[in-house]
């Protein structure tokens, strides 16, 4: 598809919001862990001074609310819909927000998840946001050719895990946003290791990572490690990550902040 066709699918976002840069979160596969990285890039954004939002595009397994404590539904008005905000004033919208129960499933076709999420691109009131980050889907199928064709990504971040299949999926990935004409702001690597908590030795579960030689084939930057931590665990399942104390993502959050902020 040619930029120019690309172009042409593009959405409006609503008319009350002024959103300055579009970062979306992808991976070729699930369970990598791209809910985790989206919410810890959101918060170090955030804590950098950065107004910023997520919208949680993974329709049928949502856990944004949750890592963040949110139990609230979303209110509307005839202007749109409001996103919640977190206790730092991280806005938020998630299907989550508008389901009676969290719980529920939501069984819906492609075509009808995707209007969903084009949906809480053009009627959600975001207001004045430096990033919204964008916790997409896993794989390449027709979510997010939705969200690439619809919403304009300044670039997106690609999560993958140690497993020998790291090659193919960080390919898979990264072809699309090419042939999408999105930048491919770089990688990062999840469940990277696991630290002794006794001789604080990093114990690496799935073996020697091939990331870095994959990220130097594909011209594009490591952008962090994350290990399998179980404080973070444990504050997600309490609705409090907004308190995580770790750099795992520092230099992510740095590099992001000089490509579009600092000269």
């Amino acid at each position: 598809m040619s930029e120019k066709n690309s172009k042409s699918f593009l959405e409006k976002t609503n008319e009350l919001n002024s959103i300055k840069k579009v970062i979306g979160v992808v991976s070729g596969k699930g369970g990598v862990g791209k809910s985790l990285v989206t919410a810890m890039l959101s918060i170090l954004m955030s804590r950098k001074g950065y107004s910023t939002g997520i919208l949680d595009a993974d329709i049928t397994g949502p856990s944004i609310p949750k890592m963040f404590g949110i139990a609230r539904k979303a209110q509307a008005s005839e202007m749109g819909i409001f996103p919640e905000k977190t206790r730092n004033d991280i806005r938020i919208m998630s299907i989550n927000l508008l389901l009676e129960q969290a719980d529920a499933p939501v069984i819906w076709r492609g075509p009808l998840l995707a209007s969903a999420v084009k949906q809480f691109w053009t009627d959600v009131i975001w207001g004045d946001l430096d990033f919204l980050f964008i916790d997409m889907p896993p794989g390449t199928g027709d979510i997010p050719l939705t969200i690439f064709q619809s919403i304009p990504l300044n670039g997106v971040v690609i999560v993958t895990s140690p497993q020998e299949l790291v090659s193919m999926i960080v390919k898979k990935a990264y072809n699309m946003a090419k042939q999408m004409n999105i930048p491919v702001l770089g990688v990062v690597e999840n469940m990277s290791y696991v630290k002794c908590p006794d001789c604080g030795k990093e114990i690496k579960l799935f073996g020697e990572s091939n990331l870095t030689e994959t990220a130097k084939e594909l011209g594009i930057d490591v952008l962090g490690r994350v290990p399998i931590d179980p404080i973070m665990a444990q504050l997600a399942d309490k609705g409090e990550f907004e308190r995580f104390n770790n750099d795992y993502l520092k230099d992510a959050a740095d590099k992001i902040e000089t490509m579009f902020f600092k000269k």
